[in-house]
């Protein structure tokens, strides 16, 4: 099997000597695995960085055998924000997300599209609240959808949060996520308050009936707004 598509690097370990395993997210494609020979050389692993978009052209003997990439840097991000450590922890955390939820060689273009417009976008101010809305049009995507617009017309004015149960579970819902609305006034405990809503829905329908360990990269996000 040969074939070429655009991808961004969800995750990467070192196989042998020089070479490495990576898994990606391509766009048509979805999620695969592959091998890297020379992925350990100074030129390669210099780009071979979680969250960065590359361009890969994949050679198989067959479909129930791992494949090998030949890989080239389309368009860096991590590198971008190094020194940012929430931003960082945001990348890792998506990609980490991704990498275990997503089941392989399955496309799913909206997720895709999602996840690049995500990327594009986490230079801007709001950034954080776009990751958050992320988080749950991922959450629906993969086939749970929280429907919480629906309980828009219980928000009560002089309250920011509301609880309410969904399924067999009881949670406290910042009021602009069923509102889908930015919020043009934010606190960290805002902020705390949405990661820690996706986080608990994730981990209830995806995460713990499947035995899957939850990122920690998410929750050293989740922690930075403490």
């Amino acid at each position: 099997m040969i074939w070429e598509d655009e991808c961004y690097l969800l995750s990467k370990k070192k196989f042998r000597e020089n070479a490495n395993i990576i898994n990606i997210f391509t766009k048509k494609k979805g999620k695969l695995d592959g091998i890297v020979y020379g992925g350990t050389s100074r030129k390669i692993r210099n780009y071979l960085q979680i969250s960065n978009k590359l361009f890969v052209s994949h050679t198989s003997k067959s479909e129930n055998k791992i494949g090998y990439f030949k890989t080239e840097l389309i368009k860096p991000i991590s590198p971008l924000y190094f020194n940012d450590k929430k931003r960082t922890s945001t990348l890792i955390s998506v990609c980490s997300l991704l990498n275990i939820l997503l089941p392989n060689s399955q496309p799913n273009k909206k997720i895709y599209d999602s996840f690049e417009k995500l990327i594009n976008s986490i230079n801007l101010e709001n950034w954080i609240f776009l990751y958050i809305f992320f988080e749950l049009n991922l959450i629906k995507d993969l086939g749970y959808d929280t429907n919480l617009v629906d309980h828009s017309n219980n928000i009560k004015s002089d309250q920011d949060y509301l609880k309410i149960k969904i399924d067999e579970y009881i949670y406290e819902i910042p009021n602009y996520l069923m509102q889908k609305k930015i919020p043009k006034k934010f606190t960290n405990l805002l902020i705390r308050k949405s990661l820690y809503f996706t986080r608990q829905v994730m981990e209830n329908k995806f995460f713990i009936p499947n035995n899957l360990i939850f990122p920690k990269s998410r929750v050293i996000l989740e922690n930075y707004y403490n």
